[in-house]
C-alpha cells in the first residue's frame, strides 16, 4: 500500500481478539460511500492470538496494520494509531462497531460545518436498535454518579436533576451538545488533538474517552451529537467481554480503578475532603459488590 501523506479522515481501529467483528467493521467502512483517497484506515492489533492481523493483511490490503507485542490497553493502543495517522480529522472506531452507508461522509461534513466544535459522534445503536447510552453522556460528577448508581436516573429519566449522566431528558432526535461520546465512535479534529494531547494512558481500559472529552471541553470546544446518521455497536462482544471469569474480574477492577482515577484527576480539587472521601468510599464499596 502506498503511504498517504495527507487525507481528510484517519480511522483508527483497535483490535484485541475480535477477528469476526473486525472483518464486519472493515467491510462496513468500504461500503460507506466515501472515496478511497479521502481516508486512511489503521488497525492497531493489541497482540491478538486469533489471526486478526493476518486477516486484515489478506482481506483488506489497503488497510495499514500495526502489531503490538503485548496488550497495552485502549488508550495506548489508539495513541499509536493516532501518532501514525495523517488525517485532518481522526475517528476512533471500535472493532465491534459497524458504520451505516453515508455515516462517515455525513459526520465528517457535519464536524467541518461547526468550527467551534472539537469533536462529534453519531447515534450508536445496540443490536436491538436501542440507543447505546454510552454515546450520549454527561460527565460523572459526584451528583450524576450518585443518582445513576442509586437508580434515580432509571426512575426519572426525563427529569434533568436525576438524569445528568445519560441526559435522557434531551431531544435525542436532534443535534445538540453533549459532554462525552463513546470511544466506539469518537470523531475529533486533528488541531484539537494537537491542543489537548492524546488519550491519557493512565487509563488502561474504560474512561479514557470521557477523560479526553473532558479535556476537549475544558479547552473551550463543543462536542456534538448528530442522530441523523448512525452506527451499530455490537457491545459486549469484543475482547475481554467474552473472556473467562478471571479476566472478567480483572475487567471490573479496571472499571472501578478508572472511576477513582477520573475523580481524583478532575474533581477531587473542586470538592471538599468530605465529598471526596464519600465518593472514593462509594467506589470501593461498589467494587466489592
Amino acid at each position: 500500500m502506498q503511504k498517504q501523506t495527507h487525507v481528510d479522515l484517519s480511522i483508527i481501529i483497535l483490535s484485541y481478539n475480535t477477528i469476526s467483528l473486525l472483518r464486519r467493521c472493515l467491510a462496513s467502512i468500504f461500503t460507506s460511500q466515501m472515496s478511497d483517497d479521502a481516508w486512511e484506515i489503521i488497525v492497531v492489533d493489541n497482540a491478538s492470538i486469533d489471526g486478526s492481523a493476518d486477516m486484515v493483511a489478506r482481506d483488506f490490503p489497503s488497510v495499514r496494520v500495526i502489531k503490538n507485542r503485548k496488550n497495552i490497553g485502549f488508550a495506548a493502543g489508539n495513541n499509536i494509531g493516532i501518532r501514525s495517522s495523517h488525517g485532518s480529522y481522526v475517528l476512533l472506531l471500535n472493532s465491534d462497531a459497524e458504520v451505516r452507508p453515508g455515516t462517515l461522509r455525513t459526520m465528517l461534513d457535519f464536524l467541518v460545518s461547526y468550527p467551534d466544535a472539537g469533536a462529534a459522534t453519531c447515534r450508536l445503536e445496540l443490536v436491538d436498535g436501542s440507543l447505546d447510552p454510552a454515546c450520549h453522556r454527561g460527565f460523572p460528577t459526584p451528583w450524576a454518579a450518585m443518582t445513576y448508581f442509586l437508580g434515580f436516573e432509571r426512575l426519572f429519566p426525563r427529569v434533568p436533576l436525576f438524569s445528568q449522566y445519560h441526559a435522557w431528558y434531551k431531544d435525542l432526535s436532534s443535534v445538540h451538545e453533549i459532554d462525552s461520546p463513546s470511544g466506539a465512535f469518537f470523531l475529533v479534529r486533528r488541531s484539537v488533538i494537537d491542543e489537548v494531547g492524546l488519550l491519557d494512558e493512565d487509563f488502561f481500559m474504560y474512561g479514557e474517552d470521557i477523560d479526553w472529552a473532558y479535556r476537549i471541553k475544558e479547552a473551550g470546544r463543543k462536542i456534538l451529537y448528530n442522530p441523523s446518521v448512525s452506527a451499530l455497536h455490537r457491545k459486549k462482544q469484543s475482547g475481554l467481554d467474552q473472556a473467562d471469569s478471571l479476566l472478567q474480574k480483572q475487567t471490573e477492577k479496571h472499571f472501578y480503578d478508572t472511576m477513582r482515577l477520573f475523580y481524583q484527576k478532575h474533581y477531587a480539587h473542586r470538592y471538599g475532603w468530605a465529598v471526596t472521601a464519600l465518593v472514593l468510599w462509594g467506589i470501593k464499596i461498589r467494587s466489592l459488590l
